[in-house]
Protein backbone atom coordinates (compact mmCIF):
# COMPACT_ATOMS: atom_id res chain seq x y z
CA UNK A 1 0.00 0.00 0.00
CA UNK A 2 1.51 3.67 -0.59
CA UNK A 3 2.39 5.49 2.54
CA UNK A 4 4.19 8.60 0.87
CA UNK A 5 2.10 11.30 -0.26
CA UNK A 6 4.18 10.97 -3.39
CA UNK A 7 3.29 7.21 -4.05
CA UNK A 8 -0.60 8.11 -2.98
CA UNK A 9 -0.51 10.36 -5.60
CA UNK A 10 0.96 7.86 -7.99
CA UNK A 11 -1.44 5.59 -6.95
CA UNK A 12 -4.35 7.89 -7.92
CA UNK A 13 -3.09 9.10 -11.42
CA UNK A 14 -2.33 5.25 -12.45
CA UNK A 15 -5.96 5.07 -11.35
CA UNK A 16 -6.86 7.47 -13.83
CA UNK A 17 -4.99 6.38 -16.56
CA UNK A 18 -5.76 3.02 -16.43
CA UNK A 19 -9.58 3.81 -16.85
CA UNK A 20 -8.18 5.84 -19.88
CA UNK A 21 -6.44 3.07 -21.57
CA UNK A 22 -8.92 1.14 -21.19
CA UNK A 23 -11.39 3.14 -22.76
CA UNK A 24 -9.00 3.29 -25.48
CA UNK A 25 -8.43 -0.24 -26.15
CA UNK A 26 -12.30 -0.89 -25.64
CA UNK A 27 -13.02 1.80 -28.73
CA UNK A 28 -9.89 0.59 -31.05
CA UNK A 29 -11.66 -3.15 -30.84
CA UNK A 30 -15.22 -1.68 -31.06
CA UNK A 31 -13.36 -0.13 -34.71
CA UNK A 32 -12.05 -3.41 -35.60
CA UNK A 33 -14.43 -5.35 -34.94
CA UNK A 34 -17.03 -3.22 -36.72
CA UNK A 35 -14.89 -4.55 -40.10
CA UNK A 36 -14.19 -7.76 -38.90
CA UNK A 37 -18.29 -8.24 -38.99
CA UNK A 38 -18.60 -6.43 -42.47
CA UNK A 39 -15.84 -8.63 -44.00
CA UNK A 40 -17.51 -11.80 -42.26
CA UNK A 41 -20.91 -10.52 -44.22
CA UNK A 42 -19.29 -10.22 -47.45
CA UNK A 43 -19.97 -6.82 -47.85
CA UNK A 44 -16.76 -4.96 -49.98
CA UNK A 45 -18.29 -1.29 -49.39
CA UNK A 46 -18.95 -1.88 -45.87
CA UNK A 47 -16.11 -3.04 -45.16
CA UNK A 48 -13.60 -0.12 -46.84
CA UNK A 49 -15.43 1.91 -44.85
CA UNK A 50 -14.89 0.74 -41.71
CA UNK A 51 -11.28 -0.09 -42.40
CA UNK A 52 -10.86 3.71 -43.08
CA UNK A 53 -12.55 4.58 -40.11
CA UNK A 54 -10.67 1.94 -38.22
CA UNK A 55 -7.19 3.32 -39.48
CA UNK A 56 -7.06 6.40 -37.88
CA UNK A 57 -8.05 5.06 -34.29
CA UNK A 58 -5.98 2.60 -34.24
CA UNK A 59 -2.66 4.80 -35.18
CA UNK A 60 -4.78 7.39 -32.41
CA UNK A 61 -3.74 3.93 -30.23
CA UNK A 62 -0.12 4.09 -30.79
CA UNK A 63 0.40 7.65 -30.35
CA UNK A 64 -1.46 7.25 -26.85
CA UNK A 65 0.73 4.49 -26.07
CA UNK A 66 -1.83 1.78 -25.87
CA UNK A 67 -0.59 -0.28 -28.62
CA UNK A 68 3.00 -0.73 -30.40
CA UNK A 69 3.27 0.78 -33.34
CA UNK A 70 4.05 -2.48 -35.13
CA UNK A 71 1.50 -4.56 -33.50
CA UNK A 72 -1.25 -1.18 -35.20
CA UNK A 73 0.63 -1.55 -38.70
CA UNK A 74 0.59 -5.61 -38.90
CA UNK A 75 -3.23 -5.27 -37.93
CA UNK A 76 -3.82 -2.93 -40.43
CA UNK A 77 -2.09 -4.47 -43.02
CA UNK A 78 -3.75 -7.79 -42.68
CA UNK A 79 -7.31 -6.62 -42.60
CA UNK A 80 -6.66 -3.76 -45.88
CA UNK A 81 -5.30 -7.24 -47.26
CA UNK A 82 -8.53 -9.17 -46.50
CA UNK A 83 -10.85 -5.89 -47.59
CA UNK A 84 -8.95 -6.06 -50.98
CA UNK A 85 -9.52 -9.84 -51.18
CA UNK A 86 -13.11 -9.21 -50.71
CA UNK A 87 -13.47 -6.61 -53.25
CA UNK A 88 -11.82 -8.15 -55.83
CA UNK A 89 -13.35 -11.26 -55.39
CA UNK A 90 -16.94 -8.93 -55.56
CA UNK A 91 -16.22 -7.71 -58.66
Amino acid sequence: MANTPQSKKRARQTERRTAINKARRSRIRTFLKKVEVALAGGDADVAKTALQAAQPELMRGVTKGVVHKNTASRKISRLAARVKALSTKAA
